[in-house]
């Protein structure tokens, strides 16, 4: 695992007012914990810029945040569509027997029997559960449901192991 690796926790997905406020969609968990985490690196076509502090609340169903030198709308416009990166060594430690996703991406996923079925992609949220997606020679969706299908993640062996039909 590389500490100083950027992670996405959000994205500028439009304007607010004429005073350089942009409307921000957050990945975190609670959402306004975007606004704990710093430095910002905001990434658009390719460039990257810091933003050492930006300050933001919550509007309506959204969100909005004010950044440090972006005084007007046309200054704001400039960043819409930019993704909100963090260093990884900024999110707190994780509690334990939790993990986060982008610390499993990249993971090889193994049967408990030991068979190779290939390496996390990525995961995502349903209303029941969270699921690995898992890229071996097919793609494979794993209930991430400790103990029923996921039996141990081993960060340090770089592995997932899982109670899984290889022929599912």
């Amino acid at each position: 695992m590389v500490a100083d690796r950027q992670l996405t926790v959000g994205k500028i997905v439009g304007l607010y007012g004429v005073g350089g406020w942009v409307k921000i969609e957050s990945f975190t968990e609670p959402r306004m914990a975007i606004f704990a985490y710093r430095p910002w690196r905001l990434a658009l076509h390719g460039a990257e810029r810091e933003v050492a502090s930006a300050q933001g609340h919550e509007q309506g169903k959204g969100m909005v945040a004010k950044l440090p030198h972006c005084d007007d709308r046309d200054a704001a416009a400039k960043l819409v569509g930019a993704e909100i990166r963090v260093p990884r060594s900024a999110l707190p430690k994780p509690k334990r027997g939790e993990f986060y996703w982008a610390d499993m991406e990249g993971l090889d996923v193994v049967t408990v029997d030991g068979a190779p079925l290939g390496k996390v992609s990525h995961l995502f949220a349903t209303g029941a559960n969270d699921v690995l997606v898992v890229q071996g020679e097919r793609e494979r969706l794993i209930p991430y449901v400790t103990g029923q299908f996921v039996k141990r993640v081993d960060l340090d062996a770089g592995r997932i192991t899982v109670d899984w039909d290889p022929d599912f």
